[in-house]
């Protein structure tokens, strides 16, 4: 019976776990953190190295300072999205002057995602930010060699990411896993100290939500699932 009962709370968890981009003034103690990310440590890796790392961001001004970070990727976001383009595509390639984009301050917004602007330019009144590093010399790539964007590594750091929000939703907390940051990896090293081989993987901002957690909307099991084949019949109930 009670088994059950935790499989249902893990159910209704997932289900209400959303990107919270809105916080509240209230602080996020350090005992909260560290039940969430006691929790989020079983997360899964590649050959159980556990190669990841995270930073808590509690300096205000060094929150702020990974926001501004994120202005020319957010830009550079608006602009390809703007265009009717997929922002950061690896397939399609963008026929976005990237110079043009970084200099068009305050243009195309609403091609950028729900709030993310917004949230990168007052990141320093976010209550606290982790970022989420992975490294690189202990983590097993299988695709490193193909033709293509190598996303394997990403197995090896974002199921704990993903864990550390659904722990604060333990907590009455809330978050988003955002990746703006990314393409200012040096800086970002230099800010935070980060070793030589650490990747950034994520930058995840959290906080007290304004608005109340509720059910997501998400497309049906038969919409991404086939059976055998890409092309193959959904997979039904």
């Amino acid at each position: 019976m009670s088994m059950a009962f935790r499989n249902t709370d893990l159910l209704e968890v997932m289900r209400t776990t959303f990107s919270c981009r809105d916080f509240t003034d209230d602080p996020v103690s350090d005992g909260q953190l560290h039940r969430i990310l006691d929790a989020a440590r079983f997360a899964p890796s590649g050959g159980n190295r556990q190669g990841a790392h995270v930073v808590v961001v509690r300096d205000r001004a060094v929150r702020q300072q990974l926001g501004e970070l994120c202005g020319p990727t957010m830009r550079l976001y608006a602009a390809q999205g703007a265009a009717g383009e997929t922002p950061f595509n690896s397939v399609v390639q963008s026929t976005v002057d990237v110079d043009d984009a970084l200099l068009a301050e305050g243009s195309a917004e609403s091609s950028t995602p729900m709030g993310a602007r917004d949230l990168f330019e007052r990141l320093g009144e976010v209550p606290v930010v982790l970022v989420v590093t992975v490294d690189l010399s202990v983590v097993a790539s299988m695709d490193k060699d193909l033709d293509r964007v190598g996303v394997v590594t990403g197995a090896s750091v974002y199921p704990l990411v993903w864990n550390i929000l659904l722990a604060a939703r333990t907590e009455g907390l809330a978050g988003v896993v955002t990746t703006a940051v990314v393409p200012a990896e040096d800086e970002v090293g230099s800010l935070l100290g980060l070793p030589e081989h650490h990747a950034v993987a994520a930058m995840v901002p959290l906080g007290v939500p304004v608005r109340p957690l509720t059910r997501l909307s998400r497309v049906e099991v038969e919409a991404f699932t086939t059976i055998d084949r890409y092309d193959g019949p959904p997979l039904t109930a």
